[in-house]
């Protein structure tokens, strides 16, 4: 149980670190709205990921073996979210309102911050499809399913460790100063990020 677990939250903690719509979420927030609330948007990932876990538990991997429509119906669901995100960023770069405007402009509560992050976990197609592959890794490595369950603690931690690392180095004034100077740069990177992965995944939902 010791080395499955080992091995599933190696390949956890790199998609954590990786690039993609969790880190972009928490940046975002992070550099418009403070540490306080980048922290919340962290909560709120690490929050999904003990549902995710809970999902996995009692058959989600099953159901997307059995279903894939429903998988399919997710990446959709994603993919539009992540064009709207894009189009937001991309109309602030050619706007060009002024050099120290944030990603997140309009004031959010702090349940805001915490749904933000939650809504991004549950709905990001990448975690989806990496809670699927962990179902079918653990449940196969012999483990039932309330130890896959106790796997849901453990990569939230490693979820809070990781976005709230991100929060605070973006929420810091340095990294304001920065991103004032170079913000039509971030904004654009934002954007073309975010519609690059839309495009991926609804490219993959309509291509299954």
């Amino acid at each position: 149980m010791l080395h499955a677990f080992l091995i599933a939250w190696l390949g956890v903690a790199l998609a954590q670190l990786s690039p993609g719509p969790n880190m972009m979420a928490v940046i975002a927030v992070a550099l418009g709205q403070g540490r306080r609330h980048a922290l919340l948007v962290a909560l709120g990932i690490a929050s999904g990921t003990l549902v995710w876990a809970a999902a996995i538990a009692l058959g989600l991997g099953v159901v997307f073996q059995t279903f894939p429509i429903t998988l399919t119906l997710l990446k959709f669901v994603g993919g539009l979210y992540l064009l709207v995100i894009a189009a937001k960023a991309l109309r602030t770069t050619l706007k060009g309102a002024g050099a120290k405007v944030a990603p997140i402009r309009t004031a959010i509560s702090a349940f805001g911050a915490w749904s933000r992050g939650f809504f991004v976990v549950m709905t990001n197609p990448k975690a989806a499809l990496m809670w699927s592959a962990l179902a079918t890794f653990l449940f196969g490595a012999g483990l039932n399913n309330l130890q896959v369950l106790s796997f849901g603690p453990v990569v939230a931690v490693s979820a809070l460790v990781i976005y709230c690392g991100y929060g605070l180095v973006f929420s810091t004034g340095r990294a304001n100063r920065a991103y004032a100077r170079f913000w039509r740069v971030t904004e654009a990177v934002f954007g073309i990020a975010f519609a690059a992965l839309a495009v991926m995944l609804l490219v993959s939902a309509v291509s299954r």
